[in-house]
């Protein structure tokens, strides 16, 4: 069986953008769930979905979990 390695998506940026890394690898910024499946299907785990990204225990979640994206932004509806 492969090692596999911990996926770390770190906190929203003012964008709303989440930096995603394995181990020390940068993967590139994820703006939702589907640029994360996607970053995992590049690493190699074919099956990875939206529904993959929200429920598996690869991924650390820092600064929010899968549904938090947006940065905070008051004011921004009027």
């Amino acid at each position: 069986m492969a090692s596999v390695k911990p996926v770390v998506v770190y906190p929203p940026a003012a964008d709303g953008g989440r930096r995603v890394r394995v181990d020390d690898q940068f993967l590139g910024i994820a703006y939702g769930p589907l640029d994360i499946a996607e970053f995992l299907r590049r690493a190699g785990i074919e099956d990875a979905d939206e529904a993959y990204v929200a429920a598996t225990g690869l991924i650390e979640w820092r600064g929010g979990g899968p549904g938090a994206w947006a940065a905070d932004r008051d004011g921004d509806s009027a």
